[in-house]
């Protein structure tokens, strides 16, 4: 949707985006369906997406992409998933489950396919790219229960991908991040897999949509409180809980979760509440990295080629799983604060 920034409108001089970004922002706006306004029916919306211009340039090169299909929940169909291998001598590398965002109503393995490039040379890992079913054909739980099925599949198959059994992570973008996070908590209560990291980059952590950051930031920076509204109506459905913990993660009981790396970004909806939730998790006594892009937009890191503030966060959370190696580590004193 189009709309003013708050205190001064787009490009004005109460607006509090990075200079770099603004270009960006106002292009992925006018490109990107206007969901909860004129479009309203998710098929429509995943139609108009698909023939929006693809993003110029050749996609960051890795080793290897491979589509594979692997099992998904019990009663459930098979899932879809892409294997990125870095390119290398094959030494023990990290392996990340990959939830890409998009509000569990749109996107999939094509939308996200430069991000996944990127965090597997980032990280020097392999990355797990999963497609999980979409609202509202599927709603809450069949996404989370997906990713953890995909969490499931590769921690039994992390030898044949290549990986260290003891650095396995799982991350996502928005609503992934969203689900990542709620499949650590299935994997708690579930007795495993062991998860070495969680990387949740602007994630979605209440849905009650009642933070701060969704007024002042609720229209003109790209992602608007009204996609929200229209995402959350459709993931939930009618009769859905948005207080479920699985929901959203920031009410649950979060001690004793993988250590968390957690990447917000000061001009989205959602910044406030992935604050809250890094907050949140400390308390708990979860080992947590914030890095805070206080000048960047939701969606900041699919930019990784044009905005230095995204290359200086992909290289970050790249760090953030390899140090889940053995013999790596991480204080993340490198990341945070850009923009």
């Amino acid at each position: 949707m189009t709309g003013t920034a708050p205190s001064g409108g787009p490009g004005g001089p109460g607006d509090r985006l990075d200079p770099e970004a603004r270009p960006f922002v106002d292009l992925l706006t006018a490109v990107f369906p206007d969901i909860g306004g004129a479009v309203t029916d998710p098929a429509e919306a995943r139609r108009l997406l698909a023939a929006a211009p693809a993003q110029p340039g050749e996609p960051p090169v890795v080793g290897s992409v491979e589509d594979r299909a692997v099992p998904g929940p019990e009663g459930a169909p098979p899932l879809r998933v892409r294997v990125y291998r870095p390119e290398g001598d094959g030494l023990p590398r990290p392996t990340t489950v990959f939830l890409h965002g998009g509000g569990w109503v749109l996107c999939g393995l094509e939308t996200h396919d430069r991000t996944c490039r990127a965090l597997c040379r980032a990280s020097g890992g392999v990355v797990v790219s999963v497609d999980y079913r979409l609202a509202p054909e599927a709603p809450f739980p069949a996404a989370v229960e997906d990713a953890y099925a995909a969490l499931l599949w590769a921690a039994a198959h992390v030898d044949e991908l290549g990986g260290e059994p003891a650095a396995l992570v799982v991350a996502g973008d928005s609503a992934g991040g969203n689900l990542a996070a709620a499949s650590t908590l299935l994997a708690r209560e579930r007795g495993g897999p062991a998860i070495a990291r969680q990387v949740l980059i602007y994630p979605a952590t209440d849905l009650a949509g009642t933070h701060a950051s969704y007024r002042t930031n609720g229209d003109g920076y790209y992602l608007t409180a009204a996609h929200m509204r229209w995402y959350r109506d459709h993931y939930l459905g009618p009769d859905g809980d948005p207080r479920h913990p699985l929901v959203s993660p920031l009410g649950a009981e979060l001690g004793g979760l993988p250590p968390a790396h957690v990447v917000t970004a000061g001009c989205d909806p959602l910044c406030d509440e992935g604050r809250a939730f890094a907050a949140a998790l400390a308390s708990a006594g979860v080992e947590v990295t914030e890095d805070h892009h206080s000048g960047m937009f939701h969606g900041f890191l699919a930019l990784g080629e044009h905005l230095g503030a995204a290359a200086r966060a992909f290289a970050t959370a790249g760090d953030a799983i390899a140090s889940t190696l053995p013999d790596r580590k991480f204080n993340g004193d490198h990341g945070g604060g850009a923009g």
